[in-house]
């Protein structure tokens, strides 16, 4: 014979729903007011920035952004009340994107600029695709989540090898150039590397001597090519995970929810999670 719920079971199993039940009504009405909140807020962040009208409406703002911030607060934790694994939650990419989204109004009462840092919100976006279910999106976020990961290792050893050219060349540049040209040591030298390896050029300190302009337009040139070797790894990846994933499947379709579009390797439903046909 099963016991009866307690309230407190009743009361989590109802939030649950609420905050975690994207098929059900209460729970995606829920979804677009977290998403409108969201908007609202970074827009409010934005807004607070604009000195005309942070001198007139700065308080306004700011009770604002403390009611949003408050609405944030008390769903952070009653997610973590809802699940059975709080851990897991807390932990987990949104767990720390959701907890990002609080704290720097919580800093900004003893760091006062730390509320702008609330715009991280925007990261909260993310829930988007979860809300909409599009079969196309998350077999390409899919994708690029597996190129990401298979090429992680090539594009570690790619930084590797950029941070040694560019101390090599900022060492070099410090010799060719010394402090008349701005290249007062080689923490700054490495400095100008790097600006103009990754092409930016801010142009407040460049090299005057011939050779030092030399070495300094194989500098820019070889920063083109470097621009291009993640671009061209990652692209390779993703273009092998579309065709290690070439098919999404037509023919597994659910039975419970009628949704198509499945990986053809999938074992259930992304919609309602129900066991797929193995055919």
């Amino acid at each position: 014979m099963t016991k009866n719920k307690s309230k407190y079971e009743i009361f989590r199993e109802k939030i649950k729903i609420v905050l975690y039940g994207t098929n059900t009504i209460l729970g995606r009405m829920f979804d677009l007011v977290l998403l409108g909140l969201i908007l609202l807020s970074v827009l409010l962040v934005m807004l607070d920035t604009v000195e005309g009208i942070n001198h007139e409406y700065h308080r306004q703002l700011l009770i604002c952004e403390w009611i949003i911030t408050v609405f944030f607060t008390i769903e952070y934790i009653l997610r973590i009340i809802a699940i059975q694994k709080p851990i897991k939650y807390i932990f987990s990419f949104y767990g720390i994107i959701d907890l990002m989204a609080i704290l720097p109004m919580y800093l900004s009462i003893f760091f006062p600029a730390t509320n702008v840092l609330t715009i991280v919100r925007v990261l909260r976006f993310f829930r988007l695709f979860k809300i909409l279910h599009i079969p196309q999106i998350s077999h390409q976020s899919y994708q690029l989540k597996e190129a990401l990961q298979a090429s992680k290792e090539k594009i570690l050893v790619f930084i590797y090898f950029v941070v040694i050219s560019a101390v090599i060349i900022g060492a070099l540049m410090y010799v060719v150039e010394g402090k008349e040209s701005g290249f007062t040591s080689i923490p700054v030298s490495i400095y100008w590397s790097i600006v103009t390896l990754t092409t930016v050029g801010y142009g407040d300190i460049s090299p005057i001597t011939p050779l030092g302009q030399f070495l300094a337009s194989l500098v820019m040139i070889m920063g083109y090519g470097i621009i291009a070797v993640p671009t061209g790894i990652v692209t390779a990846e993703f273009a092998k995970a579309s065709l290690r994933n070439s098919s999404v499947s037509g023919k597994k379709n659910c039975s419970q929810c009628k949704a198509q579009l499945h990986f053809d390797n999938a074992k259930y439903c992304y919609q309602c999670g129900k066991t797929l046909p193995n055919n």
